[in-house]
């Protein structure tokens, strides 16, 4: 599937991955395609910032989306333990993911390899219905974003929670060029 992606669409994913790294979350998910999608500089980027999607907005919202660690981390730094730091230094002893255990009847994960959630997997198939749908050879960052509308996880809770009407965002993007 991924060679029908235009290079737009694959940036978001490579853009998405690096967001899931720099929130420090253990998976690619919906939130981090949306992420991925507001660096670019594409139409489709346009569409989304006239509906008043700012990508430092929108990464503080995610943030907030997974707020319970950051909690426990408030908790320990008050007794004086700064859970990056110790996380820095495992990793620089031992290697990137050396605090990522392992889940039961799974391998270990590949240090910096960060897997895609359910939720992100089904928005880029929903990518490939949104271009076939549109008779498109190719799925463009465009069709990325309306996957995310048909099925977004977190990433549709985020723009519902910034005010942003899905519908009337997904008509934008379906008249726009990138779509």
């Amino acid at each position: 599937m991924f060679e029908r992606f235009t290079s737009d669409a694959r940036e978001v994913v490579v853009l998405a991955q690096e967001e899931a790294r720099a929130l420090r979350h253990g998976h690619i998910g919906t939130e981090h395609l949306l992420l991925g999608l507001l660096r670019l500089d594409t139409p489709t980027t346009l569409v989304l910032r006239r509906h008043g999607l700012d990508h430092d907005e929108v990464a503080e919202a995610v943030a907030a989306h997974h707020g319970a660690a950051d909690l426990d981390a408030e908790a320990l730094r008050t007794l004086g333990i700064d859970l990056d730091a110790v996380r820095d230094v495992a990793e620089a002893t031992f290697g990137r993911g050396a605090l990522d255990a392992p889940r039961r009847g799974r391998q270990r994960r590949i240090p910096g390899h960060v897997p895609f959630s359910s939720g992100a997997k089904k928005v880029l198939e929903l990518a490939l219905r949104e271009a076939l749908a549109m008779r498109s050879r190719s799925i463009t960052d465009g069709h990325i974003a309306l996957g995310l509308l048909r099925d977004g996880g977190t990433a549709l809770e985020v723009l519902r929670e910034r005010g942003v009407d899905p519908g009337a965002l997904r008509a934008d993007l379906t008249r726009s060029p990138a779509a």
